[in-house]
């Protein structure tokens, strides 16, 4: 991949992380959060691979996705 269009997908990774921060519906945080994680892996993979990156955020994708299918209604 495009080393440019990595470091465009790093720093929207950073913008969504942000943004999860300001919001104040759950399941909006937990989507936001999720698309900001899912672009630091993206980031993680073709920037390395960069493990510290990509194994964290792996994790905290699929636990978004595990309260947004499975949790308890907010």
């Amino acid at each position: 991949m495009n080393p440019e269009i990595v470091t465009y997908v790093g720093y929207s990774a950073s913008v969504f992380i942000v943004l999860s921060f300001i919001l104040k519906d759950v399941r909006k945080i937990r989507i936001v959060n999720m698309i900001g994680c899912a672009c630091f892996v993206i980031y993680g993979f073709f920037s390395g691979p960069l493990w510290p990156v990509i194994i964290p955020n792996g994790l905290i994708c699929f636990i978004q996705i595990y309260h947004l299918l499975l949790g308890k209604k907010a």
